[in-house]
């Protein structure tokens, strides 16, 4: 890594863009914070391109306070994505151990990843990340290390996660017309997950769950292993639709009745207890019972945590995560959330924050920037990684299966 090294993490996001400015010296194993920026977005929907124009825009205003902010000219950022085009798939590949002493080298171990990439997808579909998972050395299962091992035949089980091309160029040509370069796109989820979540959680088992403006993203680990990524295309908007229906509003005083009034537990309000329209500055004029309201944003969460749980069945791991759930993102602050996520995931929640950052760090000590922040984490642990050379780092994939860029290790101990 340079003496001095600037990352710039940029989360595109359906209802905010964030933007964190970091600085990393050579002796530093902590980035530190100097600049960050959050601006309303518009232009997407769902975590998907709907207006280029709009977007332009949005991303080019966040990137301009940004500069202010740290008082740098940005022209490269890692960038998130997001969306319900997102599909996960198990891959493995298998090769035979090319030394004549049978031991795994680092080559063995890149043919292995690179079989296990040879899958058939749709021209219209992208392979974004190929996560080695774990190994297999002939009849010996779940090793982290390969290299060094002997054996005849080396197998590896692989986290695949693709997705459609028309949308990824639809945000990349967005992000170039803001004038900035593409360092890298990462999965929001991922990314979320790397800043908020310790190595011990990861080791028991965890579901990260970033609740956006337009999706949820889930992110299960267990035993360091990642075994489960996903983008539900469902997020807080939807609740403030929801209260903009019924109680006859329009959306932006539906969505200040959210903020200012909204809770996750209809049965915690009072039935007397009402909220004046005219005391939110809107020309609406009338009282409605603050338990309706209430009882509308509770119904739209358990539906989302419905699905985050059919989900977690698919996998077998509904109720059975010890370290539970961490809530991520700008709805994690919906009061009395953690309580109801309790009981409809049957798991100990709590509300995750960035980790491992210095400098401006009250000003991203927030669920909502976790994304942006393990942005820049994502790209440290690719610069510190690339140094040591180890094969077990995790692949970035371009825009065909058997390209590799390069290795990181985020999700394996």
């Amino acid at each position: 890594m340079a003496k001095e090294n600037i990352i710039v993490g940029l989360d595109v996001g359906t209802c905010f863009i964030r933007t964190v400015v970091a600085k990393i010296n050579a002796d530093q194993t902590k980035p530190q914070i100097i600049g960050i920026s959050q601006v309303p977005s518009f232009g997407l929907r769902r975590g998907t391109v709907i207006d280029i124009e709009e977007t332009v825009k949005s991303i080019g205003q966040s990137i301009q306070e940004a500069e202010r902010s740290s008082g740098l000219s940005i022209e490269r950022a890692l960038v998130s994505l997001s969306g319900n085009h997102i599909i996960p798939r198990i891959s493995k590949g298998v090769v035979a151990i090319s030394r004549a002493d049978g031991e795994v080298s680092k080559e063995d171990v890149e043919r292995a990843i690179k079989a296990a990439s040879a899958v058939s997808i749709p021209q219209n579909r992208e392979i974004l990340h190929i996560i080695p998972r774990n190994f297999s050395v002939d009849d010996q299962n779940g090793i982290k290390e390969p290299v060094g091992m002997n054996g005849v035949r080396l197998e590896v089980d692989t986290l695949i996660i693709e997705g459609a091309v028309p949308f990824i160029k639809n945000l990349k040509k967005c992000i170039n017309e803001a004038g900035l370069d593409i360092e890298e796109m990462v999965l929001a989820p991922l990314a979320a997950s790397r800043a908020a979540l310790s190595k011990r959680q990861k080791e028991l088992g965890v579901l990260a769950l970033d609740l956006g403006g337009g999706t949820v993203g889930l992110t299960v680990f267990e035993e360091g292993e990642i075994v489960h990524s996903y983008v539900l295309p469902i997020g807080s908007s939807h609740i403030t639709n929801d209260i903009a229906i019924g109680m006859r509003s329009n959306i932006d005083l539906a969505e200040k009745i959210k903020l200012e009034y909204g809770s996750a537990l209809a049965s915690e309000i009072s039935k007397k207890d009402v909220i004046d329209l005219s005391k939110l500055g809107s020309e609406e004029r009338g009282i409605i019972p603050r338990v309706e309201m209430v009882g509308i944003i509770e119904a739209r969460l358990c539906e989302i945590l419905e699905l985050v749980n059919k989900e977690l069945k698919k996998i077998d791991r509904q109720g059975l995560l010890p370290a539970g759930a961490v809530l991520l993102g700008g709805g994690a602050k919906i009061p009395g959330l953690v309580d109801l996520a309790k009981r409809e995931l049957k798991l100990p929640v709590q509300i995750g924050f960035p980790l491992e950052t210095e400098g401006v760090v009250d000003e991203i000590d927030d669920p909502s920037f976790a994304t942006a922040v393990g942005l820049v984490l994502w790209n440290m642990d690719k610069y510190a990684k690339s140094n040591k050379r180890t094969p077990l780092s995790g692949i970035p994939i371009g825009s065909t299966v058997n390209k590799i860029k390069g290795w990181f290790q985020d999700f394996l101990p």
